[in-house]
Formats: structure tokens, sequence, C-alpha cells
């Protein structure tokens, strides 16, 4: 105890040097907690999306063909991607499939009596629902008897294209119009976050800005055949289904599931050739994303390292300072019979007190990672139209919510003990070793 407060009340004669010390080793700690706390809820966002999709469930994705694939070339329309045949055929071949669940989505206007606006609608079954994560929050959602022959024309809004469309009234038993064709309203979804862009072959989902109408009343009233425009000219596709979600009871089925589906759709020579058609797995992606925040956690900490060496060598410049300005004292102590290791323990306590003071400083700062970055990252979200920069950053980064983990607290307070021991040694052991006589004689 008699040791600390000499070794206080030595640092205390240096207030400023004794603070610009402890900042830097401040600085490192609190970046270690912010980088790791960061790098988690990214990961986590990731790895929550990844979970939606299901662990027992395998993708199959349309995939529009490159301009150099055997698809790309002539006709007016590009005929590609799954189809209905192929539905019929992973049914029949996969036989502990629990359910198979096709879709088939498209851009379109939509139009009421007094407005208009561009949806994805999707033709769907009453499994994409639950398979979605989807709540209904007025009316019902699509049913088996709405795809029964002949088909409905009935629709389910999604949250914000009800709103867009209807203001915040009930929109359930109006119509809107789809192409030429009208459709009455049975039901509304709920608001949720959209999902982001996920393996390379998930594009990022607004389920908020969507349309849901029967999968069957689709083919019948639209089709499969769509034009845009573009460049001023159009252009014509043919698309029969999407996307075919495939879920198994038990998740060890999920590698033969795959190999199945592979062998049945991506190796047929129809697809194969025009490279049209991916197989998503959501149980890989989760495997990935977990390697890749361990990555990230042992990269942040590697960054947030640096700033801690660099703090611990402000620490030892600072020490070997003082024990020049102290050779004086020191031979003293010395002189009346003070041993090496007194001189030793000293030094070493002066330094990990500053580095464990910046430890706590740099604690206390690294738990208001949350707040602070949650209030930026809404910021960011709100003005995105204001500022079209911030229109860059993805959307699983904007609802990122930063997860402390306990043992990135300890540890680096641990850290910021073990660089004052480390770069404290130095500057103690010079001091130590100091001639007593000669230490007297300095002035």
């Amino acid at each position: 105890m008699k040791t600390f407060t000499l070794s206080m009340r030595s640092l205390l004669l240096q207030p400023l040097r004794s603070g610009l010390a402890i900042i830097g080793i401040w600085i490192g700690i609190t970046a270690v907690i912010w980088l790791v706390a960061m790098g988690n809820g990214v990961s986590q966002q990731a790895q929550d999306q990844i979970r939606d999709l299901g662990a027992k469930n395998v993708i199959v994705r349309t995939v529009k063909p490159s301009q150099n694939s055997s698809a790309a070339g002539g006709g007016m329309f590009l005929t590609y991607g799954l189809k209905r045949a192929d539905f019929k055929k992973i049914a029949a071949g996969v036989p502990w499939v629990e359910q198979a669940v096709p879709i088939r989505e498209m851009r379109k206007t939509v139009r009421n009596d007094q407005t208009e606006q561009e949806v994805r609608v999707v033709g769907c079954t009453p499994e994409y629902l639950d398979l979605n994560q989807l709540t209904v929050e007025r009316g019902r959602f699509i049913t088996e008897q709405d795809g029964t022959f002949p088909p409905k024309n009935v629709c389910v809004l999604g949250g914000r294209s009800a709103v867009a469309l209807f203001g915040f009234e009930n929109p359930v038993g109006r119509v809107i119009q789809v192409d030429t064709d009208f459709y009455r309203i049975v039901g509304q979804t709920s608001q949720r976050d959209p999902t982001a862009a996920i393996g390379g072959n998930l594009d990022s989902q607004d389920y908020n800005f969507d349309v849901y109408i029967p999968l069957k009343t689709l083919y019948h009233r639209i089709g499969d055949q769509t034009m845009t425009s573009r460049s001023g000219s159009r252009e014509g596709e043919i698309v029969e289904l999407n996307q075919i979600t495939l879920s198994v009871a038990d998740i060890e089925q999920i590698d033969d599931t795959a190999d199945i589906v592979d062998v049945l759709v991506k190796q047929d020579p129809d697809h194969k050739s025009k490279e049209d058609v991916a197989l998503v797995v959501p149980k890989e992606l989760l495997k990935q994303a977990e390697l890749l925040q361990k990555m990230f956690q042992v990269l942040g900490i590697l960054i947030a390292s640096i700033s801690l060496i660099v703090g611990g060598i402000g620490i030892m410049n600072i020490m070997l300072a003082t024990v020049t300005e102290r050779t004086r004292e020191i031979g003293i102590r010395r002189a009346i019979g003070a041993k090496k290791f007194n001189i030793i323990w000293q030094f070493m306590t002066e330094a990990v007190v500053l580095t464990g003071i910046g430890g706590i400083m740099g604690v206390s700062t690294g738990f208001l990672v949350g707040p602070i970055v949650t209030t930026a990252l809404t910021y960011a979200k709100n003005n995105r139209t204001t500022f079209p920069s911030l229109a860059a950053i993805p959307e699983n980064v904007l609802n990122m919510v930063p997860i402390i983990e306990e043992w990135s607290v300890y540890a680096s307070f641990c850290i910021a003990v073990i660089v004052g021991v480390i770069f404290g040694l130095l500057p103690a052991w010079r001091a130590a070793q100091m001639d007593p006589i000669e230490a007297l004689r300095h002035e």
C-alpha cells in the first residue's frame, strides 16, 4: 500500500505527462471493446437473417444468365430459370421433404382510384407467410381455396404498400389494379425489417413493399412473360419460377437434399448450359458467418492492440524520462537501505497504475458503444435521402445493435495491465541498476 501511495504521488507531480500516457491506453481499450462489439453486432445481424432462411431449408434460386451464356443469345424474349416441371421433379425426387414452396416474383405498378405505387408482386402459396416470418396485421393471408380453379383475384398488401396506396385506412375489401386486372384485398401484413443480400445469390428483400397473390392466379392473369424498358429498348423475359424452398425434418438430411437437387436441377443439361439456377444452403452460410465473426474479432483485437502498443511505448518513454529526473531520489533510497527489488517494484507499480487507470476509463467508455453507435446509425437511417452517401451503408449494418462480449471487457483490461508490466520493466530495471554513489552525485 505504501508503494502504491508513493507511486500515485510521483505520477501527480507530472499530471500532463501522466494524463497523455493514460489517454493512449484509454483509446486502445475503448477501441478493443468497440471493434469487438460492432463486429459482433454486424455478424449477429447476418446470422439472424440466415437463420430466418431456415437451417433446415435448401433454397433453389433462378439466376439471370450472364451475357456470355447460351441463354443470352437470340430472340426477343430471354427464357431462363426454374420451371414448374423442376418443382414437380424435386417434390417427387426428394421423398423426405416436408414442404416445397414455389414463388414467382416480378416488379409491377399497382393502382387504385387515387394513386399508384411500384411494388414487388409475389405469386405464392399459404406456406410463404410462416416461411418468411411474416405476420398478418389485418384480414388474412392467401389460402389454398384462393388457388383452386378458377383461381381467385385476391391479394394481400405488405405493410408499406398499404400505407402508400391507402394511407392509414383499413385496405381490406378495397380493390387495386395490376396491369388490366383488378384484385380484391383480403389482408395486410405487418411491417418487418428488410433483409440484406446474402451469399451472392439471394438479393435483398423489402417485404414491406410487396403485394401477394395466389401463385396460380399469377399464372393465369399475368403469365410468365415480363417486358422492361431499358436505354430506349424493350427487353422481354420468360421465367416460370424464381425460387423453390425445400424444408426437411432433420438437419442431417440437408447435405443429401442439396446433392439430390443439384443432380435433378443444376446438372440438368438445359440449366447447366445456361447457368441460370443457384443452390443456397443456409446451414453452410451460417457456418461461414460464424467463422467470419471469429476472424473479425481477431482482426479487431489486432488492430486495437496496435493502439495499445503505441500507448505502451509512450508509457515506457515517460518512465525512462522519470527515471532520469529522479536519479538523485533513487540514490538516496538506495543509500538508506532500499534494495533493487524495492526500486523495481515502485517503478513497475507506477507503470501499472497508469495503464490500470487508462484501462478503467477505456472499459467505462467501452460500455457507451451501444447508445452512441445506435444513435449514429438511426441518424444515418433517417437521413439517407438528405445525404446520398449514407445510402451506400448496407441495411444489415444500419440495423445492427452492438453486442459487448464479457470476455472482451476482461481481456482488454488484462491486456492494459500486461502492457504496463511489459513496458514498465525496462525503466524499472534501469532504475534498479543505478550505482547509488553515482546517483547521489547526479544534479
